[in-house]
């Protein structure tokens, strides 16, 4: 799949719970203004009716400052709230999920290794989500790190489609996730962290000016 496709280096995912009383759109509202450009609603705490109800209030957003987004969850909440696409958790479906929204909309998947890359890549995703690569709370309950030798091999296991390296992935580390194949980073804590702030708006575009310096573009 071309990366044509992809329009984001930096694929950004959502955590409401790390925001305290800000609501999860007038975060995203915040990083839509620095620059964002991808990004992802995942809540895995909330039921179908509810994603769908916080989705197409975040929709109005990422709409808004043209963000592709998608949604971690069943294709027809992301259909329903008119998402970019539809995010399939590991170990899912690409192809079911694919059929479900058809070939206008992403389809992304997550994979904890070579093997699931490489599955999800020849099901039709347009792009993996593969980590974690670097140690990281977030993501504790998928097991070690598998580290940029890991991810070289599921970029090279997945191509043609892109891969995203997720899991510790800072600033600094990003170099070394492109260097190792990746065609972009998903993160979670960093922007939710500067999202929540006390000074949220510049703390967005610090955070997103140094990921796009790192990456070469947002």
């Amino acid at each position: 799949m071309s990366t044509d496709r992809i329009p984001f280096r930096l694929y950004a995912i959502t955590d409401r719970l790390q925001l305290g009383n800000r609501p999860l759109a007038e975060a995203l509202e915040m990083l839509g203004r620095a620059g964002l450009k991808g990004g992802e609603v995942r809540e895995k705490d909330l039921d179908e009716a509810a994603l769908g109800e916080l989705a197409t209030a975040c929709g109005t957003v990422m709409d808004r400052y043209r963000i592709a987004w998608l949604v971690n969850g069943p294709p027809a909440v992301a259909l329903a709230a008119g998402a970019t696409g539809v995010h399939v958790p590991a170990p899912g479906d690409a192809a079911a999920a694919r059929a479900a929204v058809g070939l206008e909309r992403l389809v992304a998947q997550s994979a904890h290794g070579v093997a699931e890359a490489r599955s999800a890549a020849r099901a039709g995703a347009d792009f993996v989500v593969v980590g974690p690569i670097f140690e990281t709370p977030s993501k504790a309950l998928f097991g070690p790190p598998l580290g940029t030798g890991v991810l070289a091999a599921a970029c090279a296991a997945a191509a043609p489609v892109p891969v995203f390296a997720i899991g510790g992935v800072t600033p600094e580390r990003s170099r070394a996730c492109l260097e190792a194949g990746a065609a972009g980073v998903a993160v979670l804590g960093p922007l939710m962290r500067a999202a929540a702030g006390t000074s949220p708006e510049g703390m967005a575009r610090e955070v997103l000016a140094r990921y796009a310096d790192a990456l070469g573009a947002l």
